[in-house]
């Protein structure tokens, strides 16, 4: 399965993300969507999956939860907005990574692209940055990735331009 992943639209979608996104099976959005139109859109497109965030309304925070846990492919995910680092989770997400275990920990709201590995907790933790046009990132930024039988693979950063272009 190949997944999208996104965070911190902020009400805008760039036009690049459809055309990036053209070949994933999904699309995951890690939080402040900023606006109904920008989820309606997503999903008109893909298969949309989304948690709320900080910035997101009643509205938003009505059709989408604050965690999201699931499998796909042999991998459990957990995707939620505010979730900080390995080694520097707020204690709600620890004691949530801890119950829950997933092989694949989701976050935005830093919007600074982060990939890394949680050796203590055995998990891969991804932030995908930012891709819209508010907030103190330079540049606005993708992630693409393969999930195949129980394997994280393939991933791949992509690069929409600078912030507010």
């Amino acid at each position: 399965m190949k997944i999208g992943l996104m965070s911190d639209t902020h009400s805008f979608l760039d036009k690049r993300v459809f055309e990036h996104f053209a070949e994933v099976d999904e699309i995951w959005h890690a939080g402040d969507i900023g606006s109904l139109e920008v989820a309606k859109a997503l999903e008109a497109f893909k298969p949309f999956r989304a948690v709320f965030g900080n910035i997101d309304n009643q509205e938003l925070r009505h059709l989408y939860p604050e965690n999201l846990i699931w499998h796909t492919e042999g991998v459990k995910i957990l995707m939620t907005h505010i979730g900080g680092y390995p080694s520097k989770y707020p204690a709600r997400v620890k004691n949530l990574l801890r119950e829950e275990k997933p092989h694949l920990f989701i976050c935005g709201h830093s919007h600074i692209l982060k990939v890394m590995p949680d050796h203590e907790l055995n998990l891969l933790h991804i932030n995908p940055g930012a891709c819209g046009n508010e907030g103190f990132h330079r540049v606005k930024t993708l992630v693409q990735f393969d999930i195949l039988e129980g394997k994280i693979q393939h991933l791949e950063v992509v690069e929409l331009g600078l912030r507010g272009r």
